[in-house]
């Protein structure tokens, strides 16, 4: 059975991880006021009857259409609320303990709230979180009108940065030492930057001046959307409203790949953090960007720099998009950093879109010694599941496919006689449901490629229906963190019917699918569907699990379906079609074993998890200290745990060690000279050894 789409507009055409959506986390550093004597302009904003009757038609869609149906009720006005809060304040850095004991009394009455319209304890808290933010702002201004030269950092004092579970300030003088303490560590850490005090005094005076005539911009809409969104979240991170003007620009903000950079951007806190780079997009070919890094700053060509930090997340992609053609800078703090180290890098991109021909299918051969003979692999790179919908629809015979540009390369490469095959996913983060069914098809015989489970409890099957396979011979699949939903579908097909090694990292988690319903003001985007692998198995949550993992490139705490509030949980339903005998299995251990010895001496293998390892170290740091003789020596033991790792690299590999660690040409894109051939990537060719590894063991079984 084909799976029918509902007829709405569907966000699942590039099954992007929708952390790209929460578009409302922007105002993540925002409270408000109930004792103050000033007259603020947000003082005056209610709901107004349009947003009223939206509230209704979300509470009413969710409740009949959602895939998980969760009762709108007391415990769900908890989640409700403390989301809520979460979304506003999440460092418990504004609103205070008195603040806290009145919003209680609507703790448990959210549900019926929202039942009745009543948006009003809403619109209540979050003006005075806009008030609280406008007296913290004042507060920081004050201690920096005292002058730089006033924070004495020879104070051995120390800030608490990870405050999610503390509690809440007691009063206003608490959180006075509080933010006396935060502007002395955005002080101590621009210091530490190389900035002088005259232009330290400037970049924060301004930083902080710029986010109080944000606050006088606060609109209704603006604070509806929070509120609701939070209301709409707490079913999963995948379930948003978009407002009327984010609406108009869904495709754009979620994906930025038309006239942009090419990057998946999130809301974190009062910074905008990289989820992921669109492949053969602009900053994907700079290669001086990753997921996890954060944008502080954005300038368009070579204009003044603006700080980003504090503005929520679509105005940071509006400063972002632009004309193909042109440039922006962006001014970024490197994941690899660690949290506590906001030293920033300035790179240039040239927006563009992203080109279909740049995103198709590539081969290269990979030539590996093995057990005293050389061998030839052939590699498919896909960097996405496209489809050109518009010359398929017009009949044009010589339609993009990423199923007939993989039938094609796969036919040059039996050409060339290789040994066996590798299918490269890392970094894939999906794209067509139809692609991703028929390139499954071109690998089994013919049966059920995906389940798709629909809030109602039935189960469509998509299917490949053409008897035969197009290639029967020696087969792998390398993933890692950032391949996703369709990428996913395709990998759990290939894993269930064992068709290939699954090797690499574990996969994203995004299992469900997404759709798009109109309301009388902006729209809803709703999660009404969940993916199942033919084994029965969801690949939401959990993604694909490989056969060997390798060591992870991203921290997995922080990018993935798992490291988002209110995922939805993995499960299973009945498998689609019957056990088989798996030939991987019997090799399974002393494949692991063969892989484990080879990577336990590989200088990239050994890098890459020692570099993760320190960056966990850090990120689980919970204070830093204020003492700058203390911070300067942290930040060297840390500059020289880098070049140690970076120089153990170069050893192994017979490269020049480094005397420092130096900034490379930040507007720099590699030559084709400089660019890897497949032998220098040291997961693909693990990957290859794999293989080689299976196919003796499997042929050494045979003989016998």
């Amino acid at each position: 059975m084909r799976y029918q789409l509902p007829p709405r507009r569907l966000s699942m055409q590039r099954f992007l991880p929708s952390t790209a959506l929460a578009l409302l986390l922007g105002f993540s550093a925002l409270p408000l006021a109930a004792s103050t004597a000033a007259v603020n302009s947000w003082d005056g904003l209610q709901p107004d009857r349009e947003q009223v009757i939206a509230s209704l038609n979300v509470v009413e869609l969710l409740k009949r259409h959602h895939y998980s149906k969760p009762p709108l009720n007391d415990e769900r006005s908890v989640i409700i609320y403390e989301s809520y809060l979460k979304l506003l304040d999440p460092a418990r850095s504004y609103f205070t303990a008195t603040d806290i004991a009145e919003f209680d009394q609507w703790r448990n009455k959210f549900d019926d709230l929202l039942k009745g319209g009543d948006l009003d304890p809403g619109f209540v808290i979050y003006k005075r979180h806009l008030d609280r933010l406008k007296q913290r702002l004042d507060f920081a201004l004050a201690q920096l009108d005292k002058g730089i030269d006033s924070f004495d950092f020879s104070v051995d004092e120390s800030l608490q940065v990870n405050r999610e579970k503390t509690p809440w300030a007691k009063n206003s003088a608490e959180l006075d030492e509080l933010w006396r303490k935060r502007v002395k560590d955005e002080v101590l850490r621009l210091k530490i930057a190389g900035k002088e005090p005259k232009a330290i005094q400037e970049l924060l005076t301004k930083r902080y001046k710029n986010q109080l005539s944000r606050l006088e911009q606060t609109r209704s809409e603006d604070i509806f959307q929070a509120y609701i969104n939070a209301f709409a979240q707490s079913y999963d991170p995948h379930t948003n409203y978009l407002s009327p003007d984010n609406a108009e620009n869904f495709d754009i903000n979620m994906s930025l790949s038309l006239e942009g950079i090419g990057a998946v951007l999130q809301s974190d806190n009062d910074t905008v953090k990289v989820v992921r780079l669109v492949p053969a997009g602009p900053a994907e070919k700079s290669k001086q960007i990753a997921p996890a890094d954060k944008i502080v700053g954005v300038a368009q060509g070579n204009g003044e720099m603006v700080d980003v930090i504090g503005w929520r997340l679509d105005e940071v992609v509006k400063l972002i998009r632009g004309p193909k053609g042109s440039v922006v800078r962006l001014e970024v703090v490197p994941a690899s950093n660690g949290p506590n180290d906001q030293t920033s890098k300035i790179i240039a991109i040239t927006r563009e879109a992203v080109k279909l021909e740049e995103q198709a299918a590539k081969k290269s051969i990979l030539k590996l010694s093995h057990d005293g003979r050389e061998y030839k692999l052939g590699v498919i790179e896909i960097p996405a599941f496209y489809l050109d919908f518009k010359a398929f629809r017009a009949g044009d015979p010589d339609y993009k496919s990423t199923t007939r540009d993989v039938k094609r390369l796969l036919a040059e490469l039996q050409k060339d006689k290789v040994d066996g095959v590798v299918i490269d996913l890392r970094n894939n983060g999906g794209g067509s449901l139809q692609e991703a069914t028929e390139l499954t098809g071109l690998f089994i015989n013919q049966g059920p490629t995906v389940l798709v489970r629909n809030s109602d409890g039935r189960v469509d099957v998509l299917a490949d229906e053409n008897p035969g396979s197009y290639y029967t011979g020696p087969l792998a699949l390398l993933v890692n963190r950032l391949s996703a939903s369709a990428s996913e579908i395709f990998a759990g097909a290939m894993q269930d019917y064992h068709r290939a090694l699954i090797l690499g990292g574990q996969t994203f988690g995004k299992g469900t699918v997404q759709t798009i319903q109109p309301l009388n003001h902006g729209e809803l985007k709703l999660t009404l569907a969940k993916f199942y692998r033919v084994s029965g198995q969801s690949t939401q949550h959990q993604g694909v699990l490989p056969d060997i993992a390798y060591p992870a490139v991203v921290d997995t705490k922080e990018i993935g379906e798992s490291a988002l509030p209110e995922a939805m949980p993995w499960d299973s339903i009945r498998p689609a079609i019957k056990p088989e005998v798996d030939p991987f299995k019997p090799f399974l251990i002393e494949l692991k074993a063969r892989h484990d010895a080879r990577v336990a001496k590989d200088p990239d293998f050994v890098f890459t998890r020692d570099r993760l390892e320190l960056v966990q170290q850090l990120t689980h740091e919970t204070t830093v200290s204020l003492n700058e003789a203390k911070r300067r020596a942290q930040h060297a033991d840390i500059e020289t745990q880098q070049l140690t790792m970076e120089n153990t690299r170069r050893k192994a590999k017979g490269e020049e060690p480094l005397k420092e660690l130096k900034k490379e040409d930040e507007d720099a894109l590699p030559t084709e000279d400089e660019k890897l051939k497949p032998e220098d990537d040291a997961y693909l060719s693990e990957t290859g050894q794999i293989l080689l590894d299976y196919l003796g063991l499997n042929a050494a079984v045979a003989t016998h």
